[in-house]
């Protein structure tokens, strides 16, 4: 004995024939056949091997059938096996073969799922029946219609033409110029795009202008501010060079001791204080220096002889047509007993300063000097004190004379001196 199985024809899932059977009877199998069942089955069924021949020849359809037909149709596989009872094979083998033979249809082969797929099919087709339906009862009534309900109703499809019509007329226009607008904007857009690339171009432009300008205007700050800087120091200079006094500052004339000093150089020497010949010589350098200055200061030429500063080796140069040197230093081998050129240089002195003394007194502010100056004898009086004279010369002289003719020659020079910076 052998079983019999099927498959869906849509998703092709076996089938077993036992629930075919209970969805087509379901209870039939356990019913007894009669004599005349048994004769009928056995004239009509073929032989087994018939019966498989023809199942297995049968080719399987496609799998996923869209047709009622290939919903209702199935495939015979496998062999029979052992049933419940004679009865219900015999049963089962008589359905086959009237399917097989088509003297009978199949109820419903498939599976739960195909089954409800199939049904939503059927009742979608279904609706589409019965709008048909209604098309055509409409299409009916409107047949069945008189002439004067026709005409009306032909009127009232007209005038409603006219008006979709009209209406179509009117959004045609409104398409065209919708249209129309359309294209201007567009143009305004093409417009507006190419000036906004020009301003984009420009503020580029713009923006490199102003870096360039603004890092010109922090290099041109920086320069001010140097300027500034290098103008509030020269301000602060030259307001410390106006408090400053150019001859203060450049000769310092001290005459509190036994000797004159000039910017530290002492002028003559004593027999307890020996100064050395070149230290002297230095201090005459400074002091012709501070005499030119002086006249320059008061614009005087001076006639019959001109110094010349020129250091520890300065000298008074004659006007005259034989230009002789005099000279204002020495290394100490001048005699004493006789006149010498160093003598003669100092008396030159003495006269280039009274002449700057007498330049100086033709001012509205009156000069009175405390030592007066005797040009011919080569002598320095002191006119406010104890009315001696004293001689700037080395010849016949001596030490403390000529020191102190020295001195008293510093004093005056100090004295024209502080009114000359009063002036400046």
């Amino acid at each position: 004995m052998s079983s019999v199985c099927f498959l869906c024809q849509r998703c092709s899932q076996p089938l077993r024939f036992s629930q075919l059977s209970e969805q087509q009877g379901g209870p039939q199998e356990e019913e007894p056949l009669d004599a005349q069942d048994h004769a009928s089955l056995s004239e009509k069924m073929p032989v087994s091997g018939k019966l498989q021949a023809s199942a297995s020849s049968k080719p399987l359809p496609d799998c996923v059938g869209t047709s009622e037909e290939s919903g209702t149709c199935f495939t015979l596989i496998g062999e029979v096996a052992s049933m419940k009872s004679l009865n219900s094979i015999q049963n089962a083998t008589l359905e086959v073969f009237e399917i097989l033979s088509g003297q009978k249809d199949v109820g419903n082969p498939l599976c739960e799922d195909c089954t409800d797929n199939l049904l939503m099919h059927l009742d979608a087709q279904l609706t589409l029946i019965e709008s048909d339906i209604q098309s055509y009862r409409r299409f009916v009534d409107s047949e069945a219609m008189g002439e004067e309900e026709r005409e009306t109703l032909h009127a009232e499809l007209r005038a409603e033409l006219r008006g979709l019509e009209q209406e179509e007329a009117k959004l045609a226009q409104e398409l065209e110029d919708m249209e129309q607008h359309q294209a201007e904007v567009s143009e305004e857009l093409r417009a507006t795009q190419a000036e906004t690339e020009e301003l984009y171009q420009q503020k580029k432009q713009y923006q490199k202008e102003y870096s360039a300008l603004t890092w010109q205007q922090l290099e041109l700050m920086d320069q001010l501010s140097s300027v500034e800087n290098q103008l509030q120091y020269a301000q602060r200079q030259l307001w410390r060079l106006k408090k400053t006094n150019i001859f203060n500052t450049t000769f310092t004339i001290k005459d509190d001791g036994p000797l004159g000093i000039i910017n530290n150089f002492r002028l003559g020497c004593l027999p307890g204080l020996r100064v050395g010949w070149n230290e002297i010589s230095a201090a005459w350098g400074q002091t012709v220096l501070l005499l030119l200055a002086l006249s320059k200061t008061v614009g005087l030429q001076f006639q019959r002889y001109q110094p010349v500063p020129c250091g520890n080796h300065s000298y008074l140069k004659s006007l005259t047509s034989d230009g002789v040197m005099l000279p204002l230093f020495s290394d100490g081998s001048h005699s004493v007993f006789l006149n010498n050129k160093f003598d003669l240089g100092m008396t030159a002195f003495l006269d280039c300063l009274q002449q700057l003394v007498v330049e100086v007194g033709k001012g509205k502010e009156d000069l009175c000097l405390p030592y007066v100056i005797h040009v011919k004898e080569g002598l320095i009086e002191d006119a406010w004190g104890r009315q001696e004279c004293c001689s700037i010369r080395t010849h016949l002289n001596t030490e403390q004379q000529w020191t102190q003719a020295l001195k008293f020659m510093l004093i005056n020079l100090k004295w024209i001196l502080s009114w000359a910076s009063v002036r400046v």
